[in-house]
């Protein structure tokens, strides 16, 4: 197959694009003015997205993706400039509009939809307020804007969109928000979307219902959408097509059928290759990673920008830039910057086939006869006290994890999945009657009336690292201080332990005196799972510990937690919204809904089957790769979770059932049956029937 020559060009014929294109991006170069020096982080970008179409951009973080995002809104900060190239949003170069012009078009023409959008929104002002405004911008009366408001939020299927627009947005869950916000965007009809990483801190459910909401309002208004994100599930499943970015340059785009499929380039294949894709498990293989980290901005000057990270890499990529090479693809043409791009699908692993050491001979006799029970928490209960009301987080929940084993905790926001991890943690209470032992011995409900073993034994790894560990520290400061209080180490081996405890979580000694704030995200959190296990902790929880992260670095958070439950027999309960994530990483699976445990059992048979209507909804918003998840169709919920303040009669799940059976559901609570192996479901349906029901794909 015969390559271009050695000069660059675009991916597509530009001549022919303006006309037909939402938005066009030709040549683009971007610098940011950075210690006296201007530094490229974008170079010769060039793409389309056509009228009616999704264009999807992934990378990892510091690649690019929202610099191309605000570059086409020109709104670049200060030490930004556009170096080179042209952009058009309908057919208009933004940068030859004047002021009002460049107004205008930001009001009628395009729209950005955020990360967060508690962010987005003002926190002083009613939705009513915020989403009026946007039409008001456009012309509209205050009563017309009003009107159109409420007839907006109904679209973007708010349920009482009366009583939504009354509230503040402290008052409505991450996923209204969001859905306010998409609302507000829409408002002018645009003829291009933006939306930056819109679903990173939602759960499947409302993740799926967002998503839903964007390709049935593209249908219905032709808008483009020009979609940022690191989870390229979402991006299979919204995309038309696909743009992989990386260091500033676009390094692969086609079809996403094509390039996900058949990718061309090694770090699309590396990216595709760090998913837990579904049926594999911590203990039968190791993900693949990709090796190093991003070169800093303009730094490299000649050859591929990727070469110090491939695997396939010769002194001719260190020696020649590699043109964009084009080939014709199963849906169009496919571009990759690689000389090697026919066979960048053979690229070797980091990671061998099998888990790496496999577990130690203590820990796998221990599993084969049974592990001991690391923690145990029987009838655990909390409630709350609100507005004069009791509000139950946690109802009746009983657990138990063994020695070395992974429990996953899932369900949506505000199913009291963090509310339980504290009161295992001893940061809340429980009430009455709720008990909890360690390895065997009550455990005291308070972490301040735990001795210090008990104290050290059970650490917590949170979300956002930024959060948990003092910016002003450095990292041996962070480290070491929870050595001198949970370890009582002193002098060297004090030291010896920090040496120790730094290699075992992969983390260069080189970082040692920096202060957290001057590392990536990634690193952050080698940090913060340091520090948790510098005590010799019997039980971690992990609180979404990967959700912020691109999905290399992702990948490299959970080999290193499975290497370490391994090394040291450590057990962990797993909280997450990404169930592809829990399946790979827990032994067994809790699935938790308003409070109520509703599921509990190996992992295995959570995720085969039979599982509780409320699972099952899970299960079918979760986006997939391999195609299998075509065959489940989406099982929508009606409404949002009920208030644990004003819970429903007899089934708790009964209000958003799709298998409802009637007033039985109404009217009692459904004890927990056997479904077979210690895998148990709390539904009124038999599980025989579960399972016969469950087999066959659900209209959407």
């Amino acid at each position: 197959m015969n390559g271009p020559p050695p000069s660059s060009f675009p991916a597509f014929d530009v001549s022919k694009s303006d006309k037909t294109d939402a938005l066009t991006v030709v040549g683009l170069t971007v610098t940011y003015r950075m210690r006296g020096r201007d530094r490229e982080v974008l170079q010769d970008v060039s793409f389309r997205v056509r009228r009616g179409e999704a264009y999807g951009l992934v990378g990892e973080s510091g690649c690019g993706k929202s610099t191309v995002a605000m570059a086409t809104l020109r709104y670049l900060p200060r030490n930004g400039k556009v170096k080179a190239g042209r952009i058009s949003i309908a057919g208009q170069d933004i940068a030859t509009l004047d002021a009002d012009a460049l107004r205008r078009l930001r009001a009628n023409a395009i729209s950005m939809v955020y990360q967060d959008p508690s962010r987005a929104l003002n926190p002083s002002l009613t939705i009513a307020r915020q989403v009026t405004e946007a039409f008001e911008a456009a012309g509209a009366t205050r009563a017309d804007a009003l009107a159109r408001t409420l007839e907006m939020l109904r679209r973007v299927r708010i349920a009482a969109p009366e009583r939504v627009m009354d509230s503040y947005p402290h008052q409505l869950s991450g996923g209204m928000q969001q859905r306010v916000v998409i609302a507000m965007a829409l408002a002018s009809n645009p003829e291009l979307l933006i939306l930056d990483e819109p679903t990173t801190g939602l759960d499947a459910t409302v993740e799926a219902e967002v998503l839903d909401l964007v390709a049935q309002l593209r249908r219905e208004l032709g808008t483009a959408v020009l979609f940022i994100s690191h989870n390229l599930a979402v991006i299979g499943r919204m995309c038309d097509r696909v743009g992989v970015l990386y260091a500033g340059k676009l390094v692969e785009e086609g079809a996403t059928q094509d390039v996900f499929a058949q990718p061309r380039h090694p770090y699309t294949v590396g990216l595709l290759r760090c998913l837990p894709s579904p049926g594999r498990s911590k203990d039968i293989d190791r993900l693949d990673t990709i090796a190093g980290s991003l070169p800093l901005p303009g730094s490299v000057t000649q050859g591929c920008v990727y070469a110090e990270r491939c695997r396939l890499a010769d002194e001719r990529c260190r020696r020649e830039a590699p043109p964009p090479y084009r080939v014709n693809a199963a849906h169009g043409d496919q571009m990759s910057r690689c000389h090697y791009h026919e066979r960048a699908i053979e690229l070797p692993r980091i990671a061998s086939g099998a888990a790496a050491n496999g577990a130690s001979p203590a820990i796998a006799a221990a599993k084969m006869n049974g592990s001991p029970l690391a923690l145990r928490a029987a009838h655990l209960s909390k409630t709350f006290h609100v507005s004069g009301g009791p509000l139950r987080a946690v109802d009746d929940v009983s657990l138990e994890l063994a020695a070395g084993e992974t429990l996953g905790l899932v369900g949506e926001s505000g199913s009291g999945k963090t509310t339980l991890a504290k009161l295992l943690l001893g940061l809340l209470a429980p009430d009455e009657g709720g008990v909890l032992e360690l390895d065997g011995t009550p455990l005291p409900p308070r972490v301040t009336g735990r001795n210090d073993d008990q104290v050290k034994s059970l650490q917590i790894v949170f979300q956002n690292p930024d959060s948990a560990l003092n910016r002003a520290h450095s990292v041996k400061r962070l480290i070491g201080r929870a050595l001198s209080k949970l370890g009582a180490l002193r002098g060297p081996a004090h030291d010896a332990r920090l040496a120790a405890l730094t290699a075992a979580v992969r983390l260069p000694e080189r970082y040692l005196g920096v202060r957290t704030r001057q590392l990536s995200g990634g690193l952050k959190q080698r940090v913060a799972i340091a520090r948790a296990f510098a005590g010799d902790p019997r039980v971690v929880v992990c609180d979404e510990p990967t959700s912020a992260l691109d999905v290399s670095v992702q990948a490299a958070i959970l080999n290193l937690l499975a290497d370490l439950q391994r090394e040291r027999g450590v057990s962990y309960v797993f909280i997450s919204h990404d169930l592809h994530v829990v399946r790979y990483v827990s032994d067994r699976i809790a699935v938790l809904y308003v409070g109520r445990l509703m599921e509990i059992g190996p992992a295995g048979a959570v995720f085969d089957g039979p599982h509780h209507p409320y699972t099952e909804a899970l299960l079918s918003s979760v986006p997939t790769l391999d195609g299998n998840g075509a065959e489940l169709a989406r099982i929508r919920l009606s409404g949002d979770l009920p208030s644990p303040a004003a819970p429903p009669s007899g089934c708790m799940f009964q209000t958003r059932c799709p298998r409802k059976l009637g007033a039985i559901c109404e009217q009692q609570d459904p004890p927990f049956v056997e479904a077979g192996g210690e895998h148990r479901i709390r539904c009124h349906i038999p599980v025989d029937e579960l399972r016969q029901l469950q087999r066959k794909p659900q209209r959407a």
